[in-house]
């Protein structure tokens, strides 16, 4: 048990803490394990990922002690709680932020090697780890959890999962493709070096036909939607074949896995090391 699990879930219980000078000070403490990445709201154990529920409470205890705040500079300015303003960076950081408008809350683990093309957005509780591009447009939601060497490509959204409490957060593993203006939403976890096609939507209600093991994947009560390891996923459709739809001739989207990487899909996708 982390030493700060206790206090924050003795100071979340007690619900009226707004004016306790002691449960700000517990918090600003629990944001700064948070910003450093010291602890997270997801992480991986004996092969399975645990949501750490203490974590998000923590997270919504500081929106209610935060009061509105005007903050920023004359160059991007914001109106918004005072425990979650936009984090300052520097270069001992080792996170390469292109100028453009791009903002990262605090309380975001945002690692070392770490590329932000403008204008993008990290979002509180978000786990960003090394080697990741989060490209222009792009989204990481609150308690989102990115492994290494993602490449998030422009335009994609990474949804936030910060309520339920004990709901899975998105989850993105190491050396993952996310294509441009793919959508990736609650309860999805994407497994290591899976390609995510350009426009690619992927969420718990969504089933994920795979056509070349035959399988169909879908989520369960207690368990996320699961890309495989290596799965390269794009858009499809599939027709009604029931009532008017039918007569109609339409089709509902669903997601595809067209085949597993090779080595000319990492040919395709290869992210140039100068890059970084």
């Amino acid at each position: 048990m982390h030493p700060l699990e206790a206090a924050i879930e003795h100071l979340f219980a007690l619900g009226e803490v707004e004016h306790d000078p002691e449960a700000r000070k517990t918090f600003l403490e629990f944001r700064d394990e948070l910003t450093h990445g010291h602890i997270r709201a997801a992480e991986k154990r004996d092969g399975a990922w645990t949501v750490n529920a203490w974590v998000k409470r923590g997270i919504l205890l500081g929106f209610r002690l935060g009061e509105l705040r005007e903050m920023g500079d004359s160059t991007l300015s914001f109106v918004d709680k005072d425990t979650f303003p936009a984090r300052r960076l520097s270069v001992s950081d080792r996170v390469r932020v292109v100028p453009g408008g791009s903002s990262i809350r605090e309380g975001a683990y945002v690692a070392p090697s770490v590329i932000c093309m403008p204008p993008m957005f990290i979002n509180v509780g978000a786990y960003v780890d090394e080697g990741t591009m989060v490209d222009s447009h792009a989204l990481v939601g609150s308690c989102a959890q990115l492994g290494k060497r993602v490449h998030l490509s422009a335009g994609s959204q990474i949804g936030g999962v910060l309520e339920p409490i004990n709901a899975a957060p998105v989850i993105i593993e190491d050396d993952v493709l996310v294509g441009g203006n793919c959508g990736v939403y609650e309860g999805t976890w994407v497994r290591a070096r899976a390609v995510l096609g350009a426009g690619t939507i992927l969420t718990r209600s969504t089933p994920l036909y795979d056509i070349v093991r035959g399988a169909v994947y879908r989520a369960e009560p207690d368990k996320p939607l699961e890309v495989p390891e290596n799965a390269v996923v794009v858009p499809g459709s599939r027709a009604i074949t029931k009532g008017r739809a039918s007569e109609w001739n339409l089709s509902l989207y669903t997601p595809v896995i067209v085949k597993y990487r090779d080595e000319k899909t990492d040919r395709g996708i290869e992210l140039e090391d100068f890059l970084r």
